[in-house]
């Protein structure tokens, strides 16, 4: 499995996931009444946010939006569509969730497919596929000073993770670079989805009294 033959899929994938994650910054920051201004500094930094780490952490510079300035147009201009529309949408919560889970079945098949394409080992491009999904997030959410998603009980990088394996074992297996990217992305946002349908979560640590010695 090789984007070679689709450079121009993969390309606009990467463009809609990121669209979709600063829509998600962008529902973010209207929960917690910013200006505009705040709208595009939450929405620029969640929709690049784990595409510039996964970058750095692959060494591959200049990261991927300052050679295509037209990833950081588009999270600008999401953030100010948004700015307006957020009024007129109702339970933002709810469409935040879901433009979240989309961009994570997305955007952890793109960050897993860079890695492979960069040469890296199969553990490394399935972790950084999580890392592209999800840190994104993370930033929007400590500036927006809620508990970042990854941290609650919710199966969120947990469904990440899994995209990312199956994608990698994918391409091991030869199988079609489509097919590959419609599967892995799909059960990516298949885990999630049902886990957000049915407030799934995995099981949480609980403290006991310590024992005496």
């Amino acid at each position: 499995m090789t984007s070679a033959p689709l450079p121009a899929l993969l390309y606009w994938l990467d463009l809609f996931s990121v669209a979709v994650i600063a829509a998600s910054g962008a529902l973010s920051a209207s929960r917690k009444e910013m200006d505009i201004g705040g709208f595009a500094l939450i929405g620029v930094v969640t929709g690049i946010g784990g595409g510039t780490v996964r970058d750095l952490v692959l060494g591959y510079t200049p990261v991927f939006w300052v050679e295509r300035p037209e990833y950081l147009g588009i999270c600008l201009a999401v953030a100010v569509i948004v700015f307006f529309a957020a009024p007129f949408v109702g339970q933002r919560w709810k469409w935040l969730l879901w433009a979240d889970a989309v961009g994570l079945g997305l955007y952890t098949v793109v960050g897993a497919d860079k890695a492979l394409a960069l040469g890296a080992s199969g553990l490394i491009a399935a972790g950084t596929g999580v890392i592209t999904a999800t840190f994104g997030g993370v930033l929007r959410d400590v500036l927006c000073a809620e508990i970042p998603l990854i941290l609650r009980k919710e199966i969120y990088a947990t469904a990440a993770a899994a995209g990312a394996t199956v994608y990698v074992l994918l391409h091991w297996a030869g199988v079609g670079y489509v097919t590959g990217l419609a599967i892995a992305g799909g059960l990516t946002f298949g885990i999630r989805a049902v886990a957000i349908a049915w407030s799934l979560s995995l099981p949480t640590y609980k403290s006991r009294p310590g024992r005496p010695f």
